[in-house]
């Protein structure tokens, strides 16, 4: 008896190429159409894709918004996000036009959660103007007072957003360097036990000012723009570190140059920009500007797992279930 592959029903779109184990697992039940080459889609190409395929998968390098899903003659009925964040996404428009969308949480809680680390140490440790001087070939050798920095052990790290990667943080920070924990978020967590070990501000401004380390872990969108702005940069004490690894529209960039030029921070780790991938000037000017390209969840395993979190929402809205990780 010969068996015949069965014939997918249902076409999807991929905005960009995700590893290839994901991309034949999605080809095993679906027509899919991968971007080639692999580059951001133009917003005449989204529209298309809208009217010619019946799942969208997106990521943060594509906006999504009300006139683009009201383009005349849509087909798409789901948009599988790849990725945690959906600000990019318009959520209310989709509701409003029977959209339903879904994105990918947990999965990247620990890699986002590593390179926050990362950040800290590289901006606390001055590695990345070491890195620079040594291969522009100016590096005189070793020297007692050369590129001294700071340490993590007992310092009191500030976490703007308590959810999964903010509180992941917290306990590898508190584990590997015996940090102090504070914390702010809308709603204080519960269980209690989610937050053993930090203490719970209630004002984003005294977190702030008490902060060794500030790092960002709130969702974008219009109502965190410029969330920490000029005047909370200014309540940050002399020597203090920001790091972000959430949404790049948090951090008022221009400000924030302006703080590390004048010596009132320490440095700054950044991995996300506002008007990415476009990093403010001024930022790349800066040697206590610690900048990179959005790697917080760039591991194998960690983008296989995004891409089979997308599958397994997409199988769950063409058998007609509810899609584990539905967000609208």
């Amino acid at each position: 008896m010969t068996m015949t592959a069965p014939v997918p029903s249902f076409s999807i779109l991929l905005t960009r190429r995700w590893p290839a184990e994901v991309e034949a697992r999605l080809a095993e039940r679906y027509a899919v159409t991968l971007r080639v080459p692999d580059a951001p889609m133009t917003r005449a190409e989204l529209q298309a894709a809208l009217r010619s395929h019946d799942a969208l998968c997106p990521t943060v390098t594509d906006t999504i918004d009300a006139d683009l899903l009201g383009v005349d003659g849509r087909r798409v009925r789901f948009i599988a996000n790849y990725g945690v964040g959906h600000a990019h996404i318009d959520l209310g428009a989709c509701r409003a036009l029977g959209i339903r969308v879904s994105n990918t949480p947990d999965v990247l809680t620990d890699a986002t959660a590593n390179l926050a680390i990362l950040l800290m140490l590289m901006a606390s440790r001055r590695a990345g103007e070491g890195e620079r001087l040594l291969r522009a070939g100016r590096w005189p050798g070793w020297a007692p007072t050369q590129l001294i920095g700071g340490d993590l052990q007992g310092r009191l790290l500030g976490i703007l957003g308590f959810g999964r990667i903010g509180q992941a943080v917290a306990a590898k920070a508190r584990a590997a360097f015996g940090m102090r924990i504070g914390f702010h978020a809308r709603r204080r967590p519960e269980p209690p036990s989610q937050q053993a070990g930090a203490d719970y501000f209630a004002d984003l401004d005294a977190l702030v000012a008490a902060a060794d380390i500030l790092s960002i872990h709130v969702p974008g969108g219009a109502e965190t723009r410029h969330l920490i702005d000029a005047r909370r940069l200014r309540l940050m004490k002399p020597g203090a570190i920001l790091i972000n690894t959430a949404r790049g529209t948090i951090v008022d960039e221009a400000a924030l140059a302006a703080a590390l030029r004048e010596g009132r921070l320490a440095a700054a780790g950044l991995d996300v920009y506002e008007r990415e991938p476009a990093v403010e000037p001024a930022l790349r000017a800066l040697e206590n500007a610690v900048l990179l390209p959005h790697l917080g969840s760039a591991t194998l395993d960690t983008r296989i797992a995004m891409g089979l979190r997308v599958a397994a929402n997409l199988d769950a809205f063409f058998d007609g279930l509810e899609p584990p990780d539905r967000v609208a």
